[in-house]
């Protein structure tokens, strides 16, 4: 941690605990996070830190170490509220909510009571095939080259193409939406999060009003019918769950396989259990989960509150950060190994009432990708002479990863 000068620092925090770290430093560096930089913030930060670069703008908020801590933060919404979190509209002189993650009680259960049908696992069970032939599809394109860019020829086309197909979005603007959401989520310039907000913003806007035109059959036609409080969604709400929906799905899935294919790329053991043992993914995908969780996401202090002896104050941001709770030594056996058969409890997905909407996709993403890519593809390694790219913020991801194989 950095230290930071005192007069800086709001008066009920202690400048012994307070200053930049570099997990929140939104550049890409050249050393895993997850085997330095976490294991040491874990030896060295206080339970509850002051993280002076922890929000995008580096601006500041409170970074709870343990997993423990971050769980009952979680289910606390009488301390800790979600509206505004981001920031999105707000950014843009506007005020509507990104639904149902900014969303508090009591509305935030209307808003998941008409959503969770949508999302169950029955409902991913269907879409199966779909999935695993759009990645067998990728992968048919180079697994007999003897290696790819896994980011450009799978990790960002395989959860991409199945969230446009559900939301019934263009895939041929593919490449401008994965743009804006690199704006969106990777940048510490708020000039150029603010103007990729506009611009999806108008896209979403567009793409609504066509529906309202020529209804279609797909879930961005569905969710002009979403009712809430006996009344239909108002414009803002079905933006504002449109947004949300954009942000999920084009970015998280595609961090996950980046990390977890690097980690795979370096322990040829791992990789060799898949392959004699295709019916671990599912157990192996929860573990990978723990261990590579990219996000680190927010709450507001709503009511001045304490953990850990800490005053933590109104207005002031607390993170949920999922590498960190993955990695912590004071809730996981020997957190730094990857095993198969842990079955851990992990937050990658978050806890309580906003676990994530679309967590039962993500994970049959991640499952399928792991079965067809081992499965066609021979022992692959990281490519001789690559040096990997690790981005650190608040997704941490690899921005480029080549591999190779015989």
């Amino acid at each position: 941690m950095t230290p930071v000068a005192r007069q800086k620092l709001p008066a009920h925090v202690p400048p012994e605990i307070a200053g930049d770290v570099t997990l929140f430093a939104r550049k890409a560096i050249e050393e895993n996070p997850h085997e330095t930089i976490i294991p040491e913030l874990h030896a060295t930060l206080p339970p509850v830190a002051y993280v002076t670069n922890i929000f995008p703008g580096k601006q500041p908020g409170w970074l709870l170490k343990h997993a423990e801590d971050v769980k009952a933060l979680l289910q606390d919404t009488e301390h800790f509220v979600k509206k505004g979190m981001g920031q999105w509209s707000q950014g843009i002189g506007e005020n509507w909510l990104v639904i149902p993650t900014e969303a508090d009680p009591p509305i935030h259960s209307l808003y998941r009571r008409e959503l969770n049908p949508h999302f169950t696992p029955q409902k991913i069970t269907v879409m199966g095939e779909r999935i695993r032939e759009r990645a067998r599809t990728l992968i048919a394109a180079f697994k007999d080259r003897g290696g790819c860019d896994f980011i450009d020829d799978f990790s960002e086309k395989f959860p991409i193409a199945i969230v446009l197909d559900l939301l019934g979005l263009p895939t041929e603007r593919m490449a401008q939406l994965l743009q804006w959401e690199k704006e969106l989520l990777h940048t510490d310039d708020l000039a150029v999060r603010s103007n990729a907000t506009r611009m999806v913003k108008n896209f979403l806007l567009e793409e609504i009003e066509s529906r309202r035109r020529q209804p279609r059959a797909d879930y961005f036609t569905a969710v002009l019918d979403f009712q809430v409080e006996g009344r239909k969604w108002s414009d803002e709400e079905v933006l504002g769950h449109c947004f949300n929906l954009y942000l999920g799905g084009l970015d998280t899935v595609t961090s996950l396989l980046g990390l977890i294919f690097h980690f795979l790329a370096t322990h040829p053991a791992h990789q060799q259990q898949l392959r004699e043992n295709p019916g671990i993914s599912q157990f192996a995908v929860e573990e990978l989960l723990r261990g590579f969780g990219p996000v680190t996401s927010f709450r507001i202090c709503a009511k001045p509150v304490e953990i850990r002896g800490q005053r933590i104050m109104p207005g002031e941001y607390v993170a949920v950060s999922t590498p960190m709770a993955g990695r912590d030594p004071t809730f996981y056996d020997n957190p730094q190994e990857i095993r198969f058969d842990r079955r851990p409890a992990h937050l990658s997905l978050g806890g309580g009432i906003h676990t994530c909407l679309g967590r039962h996709l993500a994970r049959r993403e991640l499952q399928i990708a792991l079965e067809e890519f081992v499965s066609a593809v021979p022992e692959f390694r990281v490519r001789d002479g690559f040096r990997v790219p690790f981005f650190v913020g608040n997704i941490v991801h690899i921005p480029d990863l080549q591999l190779q194989w015989n």
